[in-house]
């Protein structure tokens, strides 16, 4: 009898069940507002835009460049805290259109499946994903699992959560914070 190694992707979608069989708290999902940057996977590349439109849910654009085709894909995500707010899981689903040079326009419905880290004291966001798509006129493919890995630029953060705003952060926000604390406990990453 022959064994054989799981695929990559089958390796990271199992990776990813088995954060989301850990649980989540109850506490906002992510420590940014806006984040930009780059998204790179097997075979494309591509930006990442994610706006957060409320306490644990983003609105993620995506522009991917593969080889001869391109598509932009808007996807509204669902962000659960694991270990804290630095450090969470999210799950979504949206749509995309796209273009391919031989065979001309297609479009498609997506999901998104993805773990992501805040790196403490930077303004950086890693996140990991897999994103299952239904492709509608598409010539070659109709059923696509891409992985991709993205690191973003936070270019608007969360006002008042960095480890200097607790220490030295005026009446108010301390009398709001330990009224907070009560509702929401601190994770393994959270600075």
């Amino acid at each position: 009898m022959m064994f054989r190694l799981p695929s990559a992707r089958l390796v990271v979608v199992s990776a990813l069940m088995g954060v989301l069989s850990l649980g989540a708290q109850h506490a906002e999902a992510q420590k940014y507002i806006t984040a930009a940057g780059v998204r790179l996977g097997k075979d494309n590349f591509g930006v990442t835009v994610q706006q957060r439109i409320y306490s644990k849910g983003t609105l993620e654009g995506i522009g991917i460049i593969r080889n001869r085709e391109a598509s932009i894909t808007v996807l509204a995500e669902h962000h659960f805290g694991l270990l804290g707010r630095s450090l969470n899981y999210y799950a979504g689903a949206g749509g995309h259109l796209g273009t391919e040079k031989n065979h001309g326009g297609f479009g498609g419905l997506d999901g998104i499946l993805g773990l992501e880290y805040k790196v403490a004291f930077l303004p950086i966001d890693l996140s990991l994903d897999v994103k299952p798509s239904v492709e509608i006129g598409h010539s070659e493919d109709w059923f696509r699992v891409p992985t991709a890995f993205s690191i973003r630029y936070v270019l608007i953060k969360e006002k008042n959560t960095g480890l200097f705003d607790r220490v030295f952060g005026d009446d108010k926000k301390s009398k709001r914070k330990k009224k907070d604390k009560n509702s929401s406990r601190k994770g393994l990453f959270d600075f």
